[in-house]
């Protein structure tokens, strides 16, 4: 996709500091931290959500995210990590390239997710999970 952010890094168009890169995969550091030390990780592949790529380029992916989320937390001497993925501009996803954020975190960084717990109603939880496993065609 020609107007893509990460697409023009992986094809080395743009600048970026780049930590490892395969065949499938490249990571580097975000321009725009969360804490210091903040990685993206994306396929070389443009797939716009998680809902588009398959399963196994989404598998490659992710097999970089451990040994980079032991560096990270080893080089920030951070006391904990996130690792997520957003997809849609509703669920914060800026640019639309999968990309899996790992983000070393500290005690009162002031980051939070903001997160409402719901509860289901009487019932409520069983039509969710037909209604799933229909779409899954199960």
């Amino acid at each position: 996709m020609k107007a893509c952010v990460f697409c023009k890094i992986v094809n080395g168009e743009l600048p970026a500091t780049k930590l490892i890169e395969d065949k499938k995969a490249v990571a580097f550091l975000d321009i725009n931290p969360v804490n210091h030390g903040h990685i993206l990780v994306v396929p070389r592949k443009h797939y716009e959500t998680v809902m588009d790529i398959p399963g196994k380029e989404l598998g490659k992916v992710m097999e970089m995210v451990p040994p980079l989320a032991k560096a990270v937390t080893e080089v920030t001497n951070a006391d904990g990590l996130n690792v997520f993925q957003t997809n849609k501009p509703c669920a914060g996803q800026t640019v639309p390239h999968v990309h899996v954020h790992i983000i070393p975190r500290h005690k009162n960084d002031g980051f939070h997710f903001g997160w409402r717990q719901g509860r289901y109603s009487e019932g409520e939880i069983d039509r969710m999970q037909w209604g799933i496993l229909k779409a899954l065609g199960e």
